[in-house]
């Protein structure tokens, strides 16, 4: 087995740079993977059978429990970001991104459930030394550039080949720096500040301190991904492969079988940074999709302040962890379900909306002050939740949408009241809708 040439970290700020572009790299696939969980069908009404439904809730089931992992990923790299004095990375470029932003072997897009989705996420989860090759039409658009050397003190790309590759690139890098600075140095960033397994429930969700600790986090996303080294049947990859078979052998029986919705990518907006998808012309769905982006927002500003908070008291901050989990669950992934069983409008016949997860924002997501950080939070779950009942109100019925709608409603009311329990005055304040949040004509 080949393992890849070890890429070289010389300086703190090379490994704040590696570190920052595997957070970005965590967080786009995990958006991926919720991507193609959102594009499976739900019912026999559309085209399947009962077999083929028990299957396709199995592997929605694996596949979000891998985008939870992807997630739990992205914690343990923002701890190792905080461990060393840098601030956490929330952002990240918007999708897709061929060879040009990231390595060459290295391209995110986002694609419905399929042959050609598992043998993408299988690239990019395959172990160090196993050469296959990516999908169709993730070709490499650029070539690798030479390593850094010690006389580099600037930070720049170095083209890892596999994800596993760029941890051990870390690991090395953290190794590196201890042995010339000494733990105290190289550890230097508050262990208040990082993610911890009571605030979010992850058993694996280790705070960094030493190099031990920096260790255990990166051998955790190593071996949930790609696996400890020639043992991946229980990683991301084994239970890819897995689902994959099944798949495979499902389309032998019934050629016509097709487990997902028509989805592609849809953008309510044109993104600056990548070219969009196709572009949401159907009112109900465009409100939907704003929706669904605004809460992504929030949840990304909320762990933000979780990871990078000035004053907050303990309670505070178990509050910002519940609030980013429960608008994940109660308010995003009912939203994305929702959507992909919504018409995209003309520029898509027939084609149903996937969520594009756009960021529109090039702040990082970070709200420095700790009184004005809970009430721009709060403010915005506030909006969205009058946001969401003008529109569910005035089209939802005759779409089906009206359950869905009230119940992210609720949860966002639910959750705004959590933080207001946590911050003086907030809990006086309300938003009305302006009246032209109602459905364009």
């Amino acid at each position: 087995m080949n393992i890849e040439a070890p890429l070289v970290i010389e300086h703190r700020d090379a490994l704040i740079y590696m570190l920052s572009e595997a957070a970005e790299l965590e967080h786009a696939i995990a958006c991926q993977y919720l991507f193609a969980a959102f594009s499976l069908k739900q019912s026999t009404d559309e085209g399947i059978d009962e077999r083929q439904l028990i299957a396709i809730e199995r592997w929605r089931k694996l596949i979000l429990e891998i985008a939870t992992e992807e997630m739990l990923h992205l914690a343990l790299v923002n701890n190792l970001l905080t461990s060393i004095g840098a601030a956490p990375r929330l952002g990240r470029p918007n999708l897709p991104q061929h060879g040009h932003y990231y390595p060459p072997g290295v391209q995110l897009a986002f694609v419905r459930f399929g042959e050609r989705a598992l043998r993408h996420f299988l690239f990019l989860e395959r172990p160090e030394g196993i050469n296959i090759q990516d999908a169709e039409g993730f070709d490499s658009l650029d070539e690798a550039q030479p390593l850094m050397s010690e006389e580099d003190i600037l930070p720049r790309p170095q083209h890892f080949s596999t994800v596993g590759h760029l941890y051990r690139a870390i690991e090395d890098g953290f190794a590196h720096l201890v042995e010339r600075h000494g733990e105290e140095w190289v550890f230097l960033g508050p262990h208040y500040a990082q993610a911890t397994p009571e605030a979010f429930w992850w058993k694996d969700l280790v705070p960094v301190t030493d190099l031990a600790s920096a260790r255990q986090a990166i051998e955790t996303v190593v071996e949930q991904g790609e696996g400890p080294r020639g043992h991946w049947k229980d990683a991301h990859y084994g239970r890819l492969l897995v689902i994959l078979g099944e798949y495979l052998e499902m389309k032998r029986s019934h050629p016509d079988f097709d487990p997902a919705r028509p989805v592609v990518p849809a953008c309510v907006s044109k993104i600056l940074d990548t070219e969009p998808g196709a572009r949401v012309s159907e009112p109900f769905t465009m409100r939907l999709l704003e929706a669904f982006n605004v809460a992504y927002e929030i949840m990304l500003q909320v762990l933000a302040r979780y990871f990078a908070h000035g004053h907050e008291r303990p309670e505070q901050l178990q509050t910002l962890a519940d609030v980013s989990v429960g608008l994940m669950i109660k308010v995003i992934a009912p939203l994305g379900n929702f959507a992909t069983a919504l018409p995209v409008g003309d520029e898509a016949p027939g084609k149903t909306a996937g969520p594009s997860f756009e960021i529109f924002y090039r702040s990082g997501f970070m709200l420095p002050h700790t009184r004005g950080a809970w009430v721009l939070m709060h403010e915005r779950i506030m909006e969205l939740e009058a946001f969401v009942g003008r529109f569910c109100h005035d089209t939802g019925p005759s779409i089906g949408g009206t359950e869905i709608l009230t119940g992210v409603q609720h949860a966002l009311l639910d959750l705004g009241a959590k933080m207001a329990a946590h911050m003086d005055g907030l809990a006086e304040r309300t938003i009305a809708p302006p009246p032209s949040w109602g459905p364009p004509t």
